[in-house]
C-alpha cells in the first residue's frame, strides 16, 4: 500500500481527495499547511506528495526546496495559480507535475499511479528497458538502485531527472529529440511541453557541475534536442 500525504489549507480538498485516494487503497496523511508537513515527513515520510502552492506559514515552494535538500520524493503540485512563473519555480526546484485547480480527481489519481510506476521501475514507458547499468566517462548510473555517480562522487537526482538522464545515456553521442526524452521520462500517457524537459535539463546540468564545476556533459543541439558528449570530450 502507497502513502500518499496530502498538504492543502483547504479542509474540503482533503476530505474529498482523501477519500478519493483511499478508495484506491491508498494510505493518506493529511497536513493543512508546510510546517506540519515537513515535520511529519521526518517522522513518516511517503510514497508521494501532494503540495497545494498557496499556503500561510510556509508555502509549497518553501516546502519543495526543503525536501529537495534531502530527498528525491515524487512530488505534484496543486495550483490555482495560472501564472507560467509559478510553473517554471516548481520545475526548477524539482516539482515532477502539476494539476490546476479546479481538478478532476480521476485524472490526479491516474498521475500519481504513473509516478509510483516510474519510482518503482526506474524506467521510462516508450522504448525497450535501458541496461541496468550505465558507464559514460565519468558518468555512472545504476538503474536497479536508481543511483548517478559522476567521478566517483553521488550526484542526487530526482526521478524525473534519473530518467532524462538515464535516457540521453541509453544512446550517448546520439541525438535525443525532446519527445524522445519526454515519452523515456513521462510515457506516451502523459503531455508536457518542451519548456519542462529543457528545466530538467538545467537542474541536471546544475547538480553536475556541483560536483564538477567543469561539467559540460549534457550538449545542446538547437531546434533538434539533447545528447551525452563524447567521451573523450566529457571533462576528465
Amino acid at each position: 500500500m502507497s502513502t500518499i500525504a496530502l498538504v492543502d489549507d483547504d479542509q474540503n480538498i482533503l476530505l474529498s481527495l482523501s477519500m478519493a485516494l483511499e478508495a484506491e487503497s491508498f494510505r493518506v496523511l493529511t497536513y493543512s499547511n508546510g510546517i506540519m508537513a515537513f515535520q511529519g515527513f521526518k517522522a513518516s515520510q511517503p510514497d508521494l506528495a501532494i503540495l497545494d502552492i498557496k499556503m500561510p506559514g510556509m508555502d509549497g515552494m518553501e516546502l519543495l526546496r526543503r525536501l529537495r535538500e534531502q530527498s528525491d520524493l515524487p512530488v505534484i503540485f496543486l495550483t490555482a495559480q495560472a501564472e507560467e512563473t509559478d510553473e517554471l519555480q516548481g520545475l526548477r526546484l524539482g516539482a515532477d507535475d502539476f494539476i490546476r485547480k479546479p481538478f478532476s480527481q480521476r485524472v490526479l489519481i491516474e498521475r500519481i499511479k504513473m509516478l509510483l510506476r516510474r519510482r518503482r521501475s526506474g524506467s521510462g514507458a516508450a522504448e525497450a528497458a535501458p541496461a541496468a547499468q550505465v558507464e559514460w566517462g565519468n558518468l555512472r548510473l545504476d538503474a536497479a538502485r536508481r543511483t548517478c555517480t559522476w567521478m566517483g562522487t553521488p550526484v542526487p537526482l530526482t526521478v524525473t531527472e534519473f530518467l532524462i538522464l538515464q535516457g540521453l545515456a541509453s544512446r550517448p553521442g546520439m541525438v535525443k529529440s525532446r519527445s524522445a526524452l519526454m515519452d523515456a521520462a513521462y510515457g506516451r500517457e502523459s503531455c508536457v511541453d518542451d519548456r519542462t524537459i529543457d528545466s530538467v535539463i538545467k537542474r541536471l546540468r546544475r547538480k553536475l557541475r556541483a560536483v564538477d564545476d567543469r561539467c559540460d556533459l549534457i550538449e545542446t543541439l538547437y531546434g533538434v534536442g539533447y545528447r551525452l558528449r563524447e567521451a573523450r570530450r566529457a571533462h576528465a
